[in-house]
């Protein structure tokens, strides 16, 4: 009468674990790397299995599952191995890049990936709930650590342009205080962004819990509604037509100045395919500015 305890703690069997995960591992591998088409496959069935594997445990198993992994990227439509991803990867490129969210067209259009793609960079496109949980606890591969687009650490900014930033937040620092104000705590900061070249506003986040994991955390049953939030920053394009009347309004209608910061805000939200707080509050504003 042997006990289930005293099976898993045995020598033997845990060597013979080992030596199954390796060999499962290596033929997987094989297979990726000598017929291509059967892997894309098997991992169409398996691969979400095999992100949550790299996940779990605090990535107890990432070492053993990350060659194994595949993504969406923004070049080309088929999936690609983080190693092909850095093995194309730009001369002087020391990060890899994602970006995460709901649908591949979503990611094609995000605001934030505007630098980036300006850039030539490719990017990760992270299309399942457990994308970027995996990729946060993989930290980083082949020593390139992973950065998402909508962070507000990413820095894709020469001297000059951070230094030109640097004096629009001082110099708008009344107009950006109003428009935090405005919001309500819903933002813990607006900032002249730098990563904005066409778009008016965008939201990224600071501290790494980004907007996408705070969506995938708060649809799990039983979660309470702000039990999850990531740091928001709302971030405005100084470049675009809509800053100068923002801050025209600064000086002379603040109360119309917080009524166009919140339909940024909604907007940026509708962008990160999150749904504004008060649907009816924002459709009367919108009707409001239409009527004018």
């Amino acid at each position: 009468n042997i006990s289930r305890e005293m099976l898993q703690h045995d020598r033997q069997l845990q060597l013979i674990a080992s030596r199954l995960e390796k060999k499962i591992k290596s033929e997987l591998f094989a297979m990726q790397q000598n017929d291509r088409e059967k892997y894309d496959k098997f991992y169409e069935q398996f691969g979400t299995q095999l992100k949550y594997g790299a996940y779990a445990e605090f990535g107890k198993n990432k070492e053993l599952l990350q060659d194994l992994l595949m993504f969406d990227t923004s070049e080309g439509e088929k999936k690609t191995t983080l190693a092909e991803y850095v093995g194309r990867m730009k001369e002087g490129q020391e990060v890899i890049y994602y970006a995460s969210g709901g649908d591949r067209a979503r990611l094609d259009a995000l605001p934030q990936a505007e630098q980036v793609r300006d850039k030539g960079y490719e990017m990760l496109y992270l299309t399942a709930d457990v994308d970027e949980f995996c990729i946060q606890v993989l930290r980083e591969y082949q020593g390139k650590r992973f950065q998402n687009v909508s962070d507000g650490e990413l820095d894709l900014t020469t001297d000059e342009e951070k230094e030109q930033a640097k004096e629009q937040q001082e110099t708008h620092k009344d107009l950006l205080d109003l428009m935090k104000e405005a919001l309500d705590g819903k933002v813990s900061a607006v900032k002249i962004s730098s990563h904005l070249k066409t778009h008016p506003v965008c939201l990224t986040t600071e501290g790494g819990f980004s907007i996408e994991m705070e969506r995938v955390l708060r649809s799990m049953p039983g979660a309470e509604a702000d039990a999850y939030r990531a740091s928001r920053v709302l971030e405005i394009n100084a470049n675009h037509p809509i800053f100068e009347k923002l801050a025209a309004l600064a000086e002379d209608d603040r109360d119309k100045l917080a009524e166009y910061t919140k339909l940024l805000y909604d907007q940026a939200l509708l962008i990160e395919g999150l749904p504004v707080e008060d649907p009816v509050a924002f459709s009367e504003a919108m009707c409001k500015l239409m009527s004018e």
